[in-house]
């Protein structure tokens, strides 16, 4: 079954938003871009508080992200929505897809999930020496 393991917040200062999900709930800081974005974790479910892109962007919940165990399985279950997965920048750490759902809510889809840091070169990697691996 796929779970919703990751929320991503718009806001004019991410550094701020930090310190009060941390000194409010307690979540812990995982990972800090140049850009200002902080990734932040309860231990199950990750926070990105991302930087708005200019005053036009509002602030609040710009997406969602489910870890699933089959990427295929529901590239096939989106096609039948007729809704596309796109693949996500080399440069995000924590999900390999985008799609959005019928009323154009943007969701991210992982297959390694969000608690760890790991680029698309790192997957290419563990691919590899996964191939090379004696059976």
């Amino acid at each position: 079954m796929s779970k919703i393991r990751h929320l991503a917040i718009k806001t004019k200062d991410p550094a701020r938003l930090a310190k009060f999900y941390e000194e409010v709930f307690g979540l812990k800081v995982i990972h800090t871009e140049r850009s200002g974005a902080v990734y932040m974790s309860d231990g199950y479910l990750t926070l990105a508080l991302l930087r708005n892109r200019g005053e036009a962007t509002p602030s609040g919940i710009n997406h969602f992200g489910f870890q699933v165990d089959n990427l295929g399985e529901v590239e096939k279950k989106l096609a039948k929505w007729d809704e596309p997965m796109a693949e996500r920048p080399a440069t995000r750490p924590f999900a390999e897809y985008r799609a959005m759902d019928p009323d154009g809510n943007l969701f991210d889809i992982s297959a390694h999930g969000y608690d760890q840091i790991e680029f698309a070169a790192d997957r290419d990697e563990k691919k590899k020496a996964t191939e090379k691996a004696p059976a």
